[in-house]
């Protein structure tokens, strides 16, 4: 689970009394709705099959995957099916290389999804051993899927197209900048990182 609708307010409202434009931001555009994703194996496989394809494409995928696998997609089972079933789902052999690493570490006991690291930085690390998923990937299923309050993904473009707007800022802030200009935010980087979306092709601002 996200971030609730009330964590995200608490989160924004501090971070509006450190710097204003925030608050002014707020009330033009309101409160962003809450982004929720299902915690564990579903949605990092979700994640994979989504990638570089469009979610009308993705949406196809993941039921025919469902009809092959069963609903649960059990990882055993997908490590179980053939290259040519899983082709034939959409997968292609790139995409099948990173769930079947998905798979194996969650067969194997080796990526406990309902027991990551408490230290963000730690969970980061445990999730990008998938093939696949990389940091940006491994921070949104940390901020959608299990709700932790600071996680903010610098490297997102949309973050830093909204940053730089909700600042004022005259181009859109690189990666180290937009990790600096939220430091302060701490540990409500979250909520930001949510706005940040809302307020990136926001008509209102």
């Amino acid at each position: 689970m996200g971030l609730s609708a009330e964590q995200i307010a608490t989160g924004l409202a501090h971070i509006a009394a450190i710097n204003p434009s925030i608050g002014q931001a707020l009330g033009k555009v309101g409160h962003p709705e809450p982004r929720i994703r299902e915690r564990g194996y579903r949605t990092l496989l979700r994640t994979i099959v989504g990638q570089q394809v469009s979610v009308a494409a993705a949406s196809s995928v993941w039921a025919k995957l469902e009809a092959l696998l069963g609903q649960d997609c059990d990882p055993q089972v997908l490590l179980d099916a053939g290259f040519d079933d899983l082709r034939g789902c959409g997968l292609s052999r790139q995409k099948q290389g990173y769930a079947r690493s998905l798979c194996e570490l969650v067969v194997a006991g080796e990526l406990d999804l309902e027991a990551l690291p408490a230290d963000d930085e730690e969970a980061i690390a445990q999730l990008i051993r998938i093939k696949g998923i990389g940091r940006w990937s491994a921070e949104i299923y940390l901020l959608f899927a299990e709700g932790r309050p600071d996680i903010w993904p610098a490297g997102d473009l949309a973050v830093q197209v909204g940053l730089g707007k909700l600042l004022g800022l005259p181009d859109r802030p690189d990666e180290k900048t937009t990790r600096a200009l939220a430091e302060s935010w701490r540990p409500h980087r979250g909520a930001a990182a949510i706005f940040t979306w809302h307020c990136y092709d926001n008509p209102a601002l």
